[in-house]
């Protein structure tokens, strides 16, 4: 497989320290392309933290211990520069090129999805990160296992918090990404909207890479809806809050996903995060005991603050969750045999800081509820599910 000589280059930059190491019986290689450039970089650098406090963790420990061994943890890293088909080449160079172990994912469901592919081809068991869409678990791969669960799970709490909350909300107005986990979470919306008896008077796709949203937003506005949902990562996001705001749309609710669970969504947007809710997968008041590195989410919290300066949010808290399942899963196994691991993540029933993570048939995460979050006083709040919820929900986010 040949590959453009600029994009390798970029990759190579970012290969992690002691790469001449790959074939050293003390070592455990994973692969892991991400995006450190382009339009993901945001997350992809949050996911590239998070993969490294787990190996820090994990190195300072002695290792990943497999029968009487002890594998120290090598990552090598590829920058995809935010570009899917890229994302496909690196990966399988990783398998062929740098014969790794095991591989974490891309960033995204369409990332993951088409990188899938090639962990299957290969045998090579892929955890993946951050896709949530079940059109990635579909196809009846084995070697793919996400710790994230499907879109629905976000979709159904709020869906089912406005109903509760709001009973004289009846219109919907739905703007989407019009890329594969943007969209599948914008049709799970659109789903549970119905479900309730509210209408969906406003349902539009916006491209990869617009920055004026206002025309779409305009249209929106037409349709004086209640609920608002707009989905995206956090640069459509910042600009789709900072646009409505110019030209004063509300609504009783206003959903986001994903981009008011960051802070530098918040910081971007100053007051006009108020009252935005949005979901997560991990968020730092979870309080899980586990039986991973890490201990708890408090520790994990803890840890991730004294090496990056911040509270982590759900991004950097699932690059860490992939390491501990795959660690948990060769531990168990005794090996790193493809097989047996993969018997072992199959199996699932993994205790971990990010939460209770086992897998269904097609390798999702099924074992968890994901809380719904609102920007309250500038803060990010738990309102559902009731057990862990820090604050009541609100209306009517400010303009």
């Amino acid at each position: 497989m040949k590959l453009g000589i600029r994009p390798l280059l970029a990759g190579l930059v970012l290969a992690a320290a002691g790469s001449t190491s790959s074939f050293a019986q003390d070592k455990l290689l994973i692969g892991a392309p991400l995006p450190v450039t382009g339009a993901l970089s945001p997350e992809g650098t949050k996911l590239k933290q998070g993969y490294e406090l787990w190996q820090d963790q994990v190195n300072a420990a002695g290792g990943i211990k497999v029968g009487d061994q002890q594998l120290k943890v090598e990552l090598r890293y590829y920058d995809y520069q935010s570009a899917t088909p890229r994302a496909i080449q690196l990966a399988e160079k990783l398998i062929t090129d740098d014969k790794v172990n095991f591989l974490f994912s891309p960033f995204g469901s369409g990332a993951t999805k088409a990188t899938s592919a090639v962990a299957e081809k290969y045998g090579v068991p892929m955890i993946a990160s951050s896709a949530s869409s079940v059109e990635v678990f579909d196809q009846g791969y084995k070697n793919l296992f996400g710790v994230y669960t499907d879109n629905s799970t976000f979709s159904e709490p709020i869906a089912e918090l406005v109903k509760t909350k709001l009973p004289d909300a009846k219109r919907v107005a739905i703007l989407a990404r019009n890329d594969l986990y943007p969209l599948s979470l914008a049709n799970e919306f659109e789903k549970s909207a119905k479900k309730r008896g509210l209408e969906v008077v406003f349902f539009e796709k916006y491209a990869i890479g617009t920055l004026d949203h206002a025309s779409a937003l305009t249209q929106l506005r037409a349709t004086n809806p209640d609920w608002i949902i707009v989905t995206g990562y956090i640069n459509d996001l910042i600009t789709v809050r900072k646009q409505a705001a110019d030209l004063r749309i509300s609504g009783s609710v206003f959903t986001l996903i994903n981009g008011p669970a960051y802070q530098e969504w918040i910081d971007a947007v100053g007051p006009l995060a108020e009252n935005v809710t949005t979901a997560s997968w991990f968020h730092p008041v979870v309080k899980y005991q586990s039986d991973d590195v890490f201990g708890s989410s408090a520790k994990f919290v803890e840890l991730f603050k004294q090496k990056y300066g911040s509270e982590p949010d759900f991004t950097q808290a699932s690059g860490a969750a992939v390491g501990v399942v795959l660690q948990l899963a060769i531990e168990r196994a005794g090996s790193t045999d493809h097989d047996k691991v993969r018997t072992e993540l199959q199996k699932g029933g993994f205790k971990t800081f990010f939460g209770p993570i086992s897998f269904a048939p097609s390798g999702i995460a099924n074992s968890y509820v994901p809380p719904v979050l609102q920007i309250q006083n500038g803060k990010v709040e738990v309102v559902v599910p009731q057990e862990i919820a820090t604050s009541e929900f609100r209306t009517a986010p400010q303009n």
